[in-house]
């Protein structure tokens, strides 16, 4: 069987949930390590918004992290991405959707993006007050919410899924830029997202998410090959970064 391809950092929280995913089903999976700032026009044109993951199965090319994770339920059931009951896959779904709306918007574009992505990317620096309101506006809210919905213990539904796979992608990265969640303030919170980023599919990516960190974007993809990562041996990326069609 082909391997599937996923274009797409690592460090992006939106492709560390489908590798996880991927990790999870066993799917035999090739990866483009491009930052979508510089993808080519290839991949502008297979990815109208200029944002990652982008799976590529033969014709078939998805550019949402959603609709990839669905894609692979349906191409291998089991095991599942989402619970079995009903109701609970619903909210599953929904914890996906707060995830890549609500924390997207707070941890990525408002704190990593600052942070880490328009210094290294762009060469601007980031804004620093933006960043403070952040962490003492919006943050606690979304840890307020989460507070409600996490598990005492284990995982959100009993089993792992993308509802605990979801939100700990961004605290991921939200650890990358030094925040850590306060266990004394969200303690459900701090030990279900610990828990999450404990397992095994996380802790695998974690090895090469660390030993790119602090690479030059160029010398990313050369630094993953001599990790073992399965690298694709072609790339959409490109030498030069621009900016995508949506607002950020």
């Amino acid at each position: 069987m082909k391997k599937l391809l996923i274009v797409g950092s690592y460090l992006s929280p939106y492709v560390r949930k489908v590798l996880v995913s991927l990790e999870l089903k066993g799917i035999a999976y090739e990866v483009d390590p491009i930052v979508p700032f510089f993808g080519d026009d290839r991949f502008s044109r297979l990815s109208p918004l200029r944002r990652i993951p982008m799976l590529v199965d033969g014709d078939l090319v998805l550019t949402d992290s959603s609709v990839i994770c669905q894609y692979l339920e349906d191409l291998q059931p089991e095991p599942a991405l989402y619970p079995a009951d009903i109701r609970d896959r619903a909210r599953a779904r929904w914890l996906e959707e707060y995830a890549d709306s609500r924390m997207g918007d707070v941890l990525i574009w408002r704190l990593f993006n600052q942070i880490a992505i328009r210094p290294s990317v762009w060469g601007e620096k980031g804004d620093r007050e933006l960043v403070d309101r952040t962490l003492k506006e919006e943050v606690p809210t979304v840890l307020d919410y989460l507070e409600a919905e996490a598990p005492e213990m284990g995982f959100r539904f009993g089993g792992l899924s993308l509802g605990d796979i979801a939100p700990a992608c961004f605290f991921r990265n939200a650890g990358f830029v030094r925040f850590q969640i306060d266990a004394s303030r969200w303690p459900r919170t701090a030990g279900w997202i610990g828990r999450t980023l404990a397992t095994p599919p996380f802790t695998k990516l974690a090895a090469l998410e660390d030993a790119i960190l602090r690479t030059p974007i160029p010398q990313q993809r050369e630094t993953l090959k001599g990790l073992g990562a399965p690298i694709s041996s072609e790339t959409y990326g490109t030498a030069v970064p621009r900016r995508g069609v949506m607002p950020i």
